[in-house]
């Protein structure tokens, strides 16, 4: 029922029905009710008319400019949230690109892509470049919305990995969605997409394996491929940057962090225990 239509609603049905009860009685009921007991009805007539009907079509105007009072206020807090995004992205995510961009031209210039001191201060630089792209993304939603499903956010970079560079994925995801903290689901989804991207970039594969399942007091998390596979000279000598990533991101969580190769499968594991 639209607003229109109730206000007109509230403003004629007591009209409407001192009017008809009138008529009615004037018509059919002078012979068995007289006109002072008529009189003395009218007024408790309307009450009861009033009574049931009208408090129910305040009611539902009482809701309707509730609602429309909270989407005022969501829209209010939509467009603050979206004047601090932009401020954030046209700001400090701007400077730290270019802050990225000078530090690999000094590193390439000084030539200390080998230097370990270097590359942490290239991997700190990184995480705080994609924190804040986290934290751009996240103001687009307001906080008393419901949350949208990271499960499903799971299962459409799966679609996305199998349209755009045509990789066979096997999903098997049990992890259940209130397991993960926030802070979790970010770090994790971050892990997962740089392990993702190492098969793609160097196995020389198109096969690999998402599984997550709970654990007694966690969870665990693999990513699996056929691929060429690693040798621990590789990591010794500092390459395999997008591994280092996950170590580091899982060493920050305080989450276990593996390498292994079982079955002629190169397995990249990280695993949360005492939840």
């Amino acid at each position: 029922m639209k607003y229109k239509q109730i206000k007109w609603l509230i403003l004629t049905l007591p009209t409407v029905t001192i009017a008809l009860w009138e008529y009615i009685r004037h018509e059919f009921l002078l012979l068995y009710i007289s006109m002072e007991m008529g009189n003395y009805l009218s007024p408790i007539l309307v009450f009861m008319v009033t009574l049931v009907f009208l408090r129910h079509l305040f009611s539902i105007l009482e809701r309707m400019h509730e609602e429309l009072e909270r989407e005022k206020a969501k829209k209010a807090a939509l467009i603050e949230r979206e004047n601090l995004a932009r401020e954030l992205h046209d700001g400090i995510a701007q400077s730290l690109f270019l802050l990225s961009v000078k530090v690999n031209k000094f590193g390439k210039k000084n030539q200390l892509n080998q230097d370990s001191d270097f590359q942490r201060i290239k991997q700190t630089l990184q995480h705080i470049h994609e924190d804040t792209r986290q934290a751009i993304t996240n103001l687009k939603y307001l906080p008393n919305e419901p949350p949208f499903s990271w499960t499903d956010t799971i299962y459409q970079y799966v679609k996305e990995l199998k349209n755009q560079h045509l990789m066979d994925v096997h999903l098997e995801w049990e992890i259940k969605e209130n397991t993960l903290t926030p802070k979790e689901k970010v770090e994790l989804f971050a892990c997962i997409k740089e392990a993702v991207m190492n098969v793609i970039k160097h196995a020389k594969t198109n096969q690999v394996w998402i599984v997550a399942q709970e654990i007694e007091n966690g969870w665990i998390c693999q990513i699996k491929d056929c691929g060429i596979g690693f040798t621990n000279e590789t990591l010794q000598r500092g390459k395999g940057y997008g591994l280092q990533i996950i170590q580091n991101r899982a060493r920050d969580m305080e989450w276990e962090f593996s390498i292994k190769t079982t079955n002629q499968k190169t397995i990249v594991e990280i695993k949360k225990e005492g939840i």
